[in-house]
């Protein structure tokens, strides 16, 4: 039997960003297979109703902090001017004034489910009070713990990287004040070691990125790169510094010469216009197109040969996904969820021992592109058959929901023990 499962996504919106797209993935999906109640932010309320919910007949329960929301992305906003993921941080705090004014709503509602499942934050440092609703609780998938890594500080002192370290400080306090989650979902192995002991012992591993191959279709490969046919090379991210976006220039310039190459960037961010600027003085052309639609993306994945994700903080990696479903071999650094998601068959990983080995690491690759074409087409190929048998968001949808049902299967046969 389906429970019927109260879903707390504090992120949850589409096409509002990777945490909010996760959120908003499992309510659209979950609730066409279950009875759900949906509990989010008011800030996500003209997406959602945009989008057509509630859906199936489900209920949204909006919980409003924007009084302290906007107060503390304000700060935020003042303190770091120049570090988008430190802003992010920071405004985070508001997730566990969220989380305590959804208890207050919901505890006098709480015969009304089975089970709790929380999916967002992915943060396995955003412990939630809601366990103390009495009813079993599913937390994640969850993905964090990714250490900085200390080989670029060029890009890291930039993003103001000492900040992520303040993650930790909560942990100890809200491991003891919360109680302990029935079972988790962890994404990898940086996560796992980020787990409590007692998440551990009921934790099994699943991805938080997933995607819908309907939106990313493989597409043929565009004629095979040549003296008057460049390489088409395309990158989807924040320009935020951790992106490293100047390690792909540089590995493009050492490959460029006997046949041309142009870069694709779609994205946007604060460090927008000094990489677009320092663009300029490459000997070939790049394209910054800034923000773009789902569709939009999918056509610049049909236009390229090779997609490229020079990010050296990447916790996830969805975009690598979203290329491989695209039938587009991939270029990553060997580091955090890509070196989880990337393997020789579906494309390249790079060493993260430097910045000098992300470019020289990228420069190879593409030039194996370059004089290899078929065999890097049938990594492409590849990499569209793994996303459809392992990373699907219908297939994330279906272990999540497998779990909240044995949970309420154990719950029941405690009570009639009782």
């Amino acid at each position: 039997m389906t429970p019927r499962i109260l879903l707390s996504a504090y992120q949850c919106a589409p096409g509002q960003g990777s945490v909010s797209q996760i959120g908003w993935e499992w309510y659209a999906r979950m609730a066409r297979r279950a009875s759900v109640t949906l509990v989010t932010h008011i800030r996500n309320k003209p997406f959602l109703e945009a989008a057509g919910t509630p859906i199936n007949g489900s209920e949204i329960i909006y919980i409003d902090t924007e009084w302290f929301a906007r107060r503390m992305y304000g700060a935020a906003r003042f303190l770091f001017p120049g570090s988008e993921h430190s802003v992010f941080l920071l405004s985070s705090v508001d997730f566990f004034v969220y989380d305590r004014a959804a208890l207050r709503t919901l505890a006098p509602r709480k015969s009304e489910w089975d089970v709790v499942h929380i999916v967002t934050p992915v943060s396995p440092s955003a412990h939630s009070v809601l366990g103390r609703l009495g009813l079993p609780v599913l937390r994640g998938p969850l993905n964090g713990g990714l250490r900085t890594p200390p080989n670029f500080p060029e890009f890291m002192r930039a993003d103001s990287a000492w900040l992520y370290s303040l993650r930790d400080l909560a942990k100890p306090l809200q491991a003891v004040l919360n109680t302990p989650p029935s079972a988790t979902l962890y994404a990898n192995q940086s996560t796992w070691n980020a787990l409590s002991p007692a998440e551990r012992k009921h934790a099994e591993r699943l991805p938080e990125i997933a995607v819908d191959p309907a939106f990313f279709p493989a597409a043929p490969l565009p004629a095979s790169p040549s003296p008057t046919n460049p390489l088409q090379v395309l990158f989807v991210g924040r320009l935020i510094p951790a992106k490293a976006l100047p390690l792909l220039f540089e590995g493009a310039r050492r490959a460029h010469g006997r046949v041309p190459i142009e870069v694709t960037v779609i994205g946007d961010g604060p460090i927008r216009q000094t990489w677009e600027a320092e663009s300029k003085a490459l000997p070939y052309p790049v394209h910054f197109l800034g923000s773009r639609n789902a569709d939009e993306v999918s056509a610049a994945f049909a236009a390229s040969h090779v997609f490229c994700l020079p990010s050296i903080r990447e916790s996830g990696g969805a975009v690598l996904l979203e290329a491989m479903s695209a039938a587009r071999p991939v270029i990553a650094v060997d580091y955090g969820g890509p070196a989880e998601l990337v393997n020789e068959s579906v494309g390249r990983l790079v060493p993260a021992d430097s910045s000098e080995s992300v470019a020289a690491g990228i420069a190879t690759a593409l030039s194996e592109v370059i004089a290899q074409p078929n065999k890097w087409r049938q990594r492409g190929l590849a990499g569209r058959q793994h996303v459809l048998l392992n990373h699907t968001w219908d297939q994330r949808v279906q272990r999540g929901l497998a779990v909240c049902r044995k949970l309420n299967n154990t719950a029941i046969v405690r009570q009639e023990a009782a």
